[in-house]
């Protein structure tokens, strides 16, 4: 069954690195590791991309976590003796709502399919044994190049745990691998971090799922990410950069009701009308001023006496 799904992915996972790698090797090389790194960051843009759809609903569904807070505290304040009704009352209101409490983690486990279909491409570059497009005929000659193709001296189906099978590469391996493990684990905990501080009400009840969340993922990424492979690592560590980025500008512009994110939103908003509201108001001073400025004097009529001398 997992097989059924995986060999599909296998193929299109394949399929746009070698298309992105017939872009960019007439400009940086056919066998270059800076081409297969930059065909998979072009994999991640095109998957991520596909996934805005989803990350749209995963904005709606932490909407209306903020808007039923009250009917979640009834709920709790009503059953708190009874955590079996409590749990079901909570899972009453989930569907009456249409809200997914754990529609945060549904980005990170669609890709996770992604995520075995790429490592069993490296993989079979490693051995090397074709996977993927690598099968077809018209593609198989792009197999020996990607099992040449280094990364700073480092191939990149190597790992941190199997830096010892690269041979005079292995401490470049090591560094390279744990840097990538680094980078990956920050972005993972910063993106759930402005998450749980910004976007999220402190005194909702899935702020402590969301802070074991906090915890959890950087972790799970910090220890596995010794056995991934350096292409897998530069896989992650885009897609972390791309979230941590999107997140930022949604919170930013499109922040949940009640949350921090909203309140400095509403102060920006204000800060720049009362902004626009003194320029508007200067002008009108100034016209005002204009109009109001010096008038012409009429001259006095003289008496004729006077006018005679």
């Amino acid at each position: 069954m997992f097989d059924f799904i995986l060999n599909p992915l296998k193929l299109v996972v394949s399929w746009i690195l070698v298309q992105f790698h017939a872009v960019l090797a007439p400009v940086l090389g056919n066998g270059t590791g800076v081409t297969w790194a930059l065909s998979i960051v072009g994999l991640v843009l095109v998957i991520r991309i596909m996934l805005i759809p989803l990350f749209v609903k995963q904005i709606k569904a932490q909407r209306n976590l903020q808007l039923i807070q009250p009917q979640m505290k009834e709920i709790q304040t009503k059953y708190a003796g009874d955590r079996e009704r409590q749990s079901q009352e909570m899972m009453k209101l989930y569907q009456d709502t249409g809200t997914n409490p754990f529609s945060s983690c549904l980005p990170l486990l669609l890709q996770s399919p992604i995520f075995f279909a790429l490592f069993s491409v490296l993989q079979g570059i490693a051995a090397p044994n074709a996977e993927g497009v690598f099968k077809w005929d018209q593609y198989a000659h792009l197999l020996d190049l990607a099992h040449e193709a280094t990364l700073f001296n480092v191939p990149l189906y190597a790992t941190f745990m199997g830096a010892d099978e690269t041979g005079s590469a292995a401490q470049a391996t090591r560094i390279l691998a744990m840097c990538l493990v680094v980078l990956m684990t920050i972005t993972t905990f910063i993106t759930q971090r402005q998450l749980i501080v910004k976007n999220v009400a402190a005194d909702n009840p899935i702020v402590q799922q969301q802070k074991i969340l906090l915890y959890v993922f950087p972790f799970m990424f910090a220890i596995g990410g010794v056995g991934f492979p350096i292409g897998v690592l530069i896989y992650w560590s885009t897609t972390n950069l791309w979230s941590m980025g999107q997140q930022f500008w949604v919170i930013r512009n499109n922040p949940s009701p009640g949350t921090p994110a909203h309140a400095a939103y509403e102060a920006r908003k204000a800060a720049k009308a009362a902004k626009k509201g003194l320029a508007t108001g200067s002008a009108a001073a100034e016209e005002s001023e204009q109009d109001s400025g010096p008038q012409r004097v009429q001259p006095k009529r003289q008496p004729r006496s006077k006018r005679k001398k």
